[in-house]
């Protein structure tokens, strides 16, 4: 019954959900007069106040420390020695995190990337993210944030020459379904472009079939995500102190694809992010060496995680359509997230 009452909860207040203090609602009350007399012997203040001091403790800002990895089937475009494209091929991609969090919405995370090259397992990138989330209000959360990627040399597939990215976005965190907005803008440098070109013009050769240059090459591209995302939770499933939250999120992305952006699948385990992903995961993988902003994908997200103490599992599927393409737009991929929160 009291899992029934969870569920009813998570559809009918979510204003609770959003809540971020320990003030009485005037909703819950207003709710608690209402409800029919089930079972008189039940305490409903108590479970209310569990509800809100659950909700409260993973969307109020607090220090915490976040250790995972994550497992993903990703889409590589390696060299080819018996034709001059690249060959798709997909591998599967290991990314360890280590953040930390401050209350304030300061917060510093380092990520790495890792996959078998057909030689060994290779830490072929790791990335360092300076942050800033501002979490004060309950209706919105909104920040920014600063990468820089060191990605190996001479790699035999095919890495963006984007080394910095500026990622920013809000959220409006009040209605049942929450809206974002996010733009992303990555750069780098000549000598880093230089190193990839021909693997860049295999790549654009792939598209229109023939090699264009341009000599006036600006080493940038820029994205804007737009989502939609919902949470459900259930309470005490399997064991005290225990949630379930699943968590389907559309998003469309838009922008240039000189280059594509270093991505990766993304956790969402801290709630501080939107969560929003620019992500391209597909065999079709095209660059255009002219500056068009253009829509590029539409992608379902269906999240699910599993936490109990310290502990969460997040599996991941990811249903992406490639507006590019001109074939075999529709893409699955799979990843799965586990770590500890401190």
């Amino acid at each position: 019954m009291v899992k029934k009452w969870f569920i009813t909860l998570t559809f009918l207040l979510p204003v609770a959900v959003f809540s971020q203090t320990s003030k009485p609602n005037p909703m819950l009350a207003e709710l608690r007069d209402s409800l029919p007399a089930i079972d008189t012997t039940f305490d409903y203040e108590q479970l209310f106040q569990d509800f809100d001091a659950f909700m409260d403790s993973i969307l109020a800002p607090h220090n915490y420390l976040l250790a995972s990895v994550s497992m993903s089937k990703g889409v590589y475009n390696f060299e080819s020695k018996d034709a001059n494209l690249l060959e798709a091929s997909r591998k599967l991609t290991y990314s360890p995190t280590l953040g930390y969090y401050f209350k304030s919405g300061l917060g510093i995370t380092a990520n790495g990337s890792m996959v078998n090259d057909g030689d060994k397992l290779n830490l072929y990138q790791v990335a360092i993210s300076p942050s800033y989330d501002y979490l004060k209000n309950r209706d919105l959360a909104a920040g920014v944030s600063f990468t820089h990627y060191f990605t190996k040399d001479s790699l035999s597939f095919y890495t963006t020459p984007l080394q910095n990215e500026l990622y920013a976005y809000f959220t409006y965190r009040k209605w049942w379904v929450r809206p974002s907005v996010a733009v992303s803008y990555g750069w780098g440098s000549r000598k880093d472009y230089s190193e990839r070109e021909t693997l860049i013009q295999d790549l654009r050769l792939r598209r229109r079939g023939f090699t264009y240059i341009n000599t006036e090459e600006t080493i940038s591209d820029f994205s804007l995500i737009t989502s939609v995302r919902h949470d459900f939770y259930w309470l005490d499933v399997f064991a005290y102190k225990d949630h379930i939250r699943f968590t389907p999120q559309l998003s469309f992305v838009s922008g240039t694809q000189k280059f594509g952006f270093n991505q990766s699948s993304s956790t969402y385990a801290t709630t501080i992010r939107t969560s929003s992903n620019v992500l391209y995961s597909t065999d079709s993988y095209y660059l255009d060496d002219q500056i068009k902003f253009q829509p590029l994908s539409l992608t379902l997200f269906l999240r699910g995680e599993y936490s109990i103490g310290k502990f969460f599992i997040q599996p991941q599927l990811m249903l992406d359509y490639y507006l590019p393409a001109k074939t075999d737009n529709f893409n699955t991929l799979f990843s799965v997230n586990l770590g500890f929160i401190f």
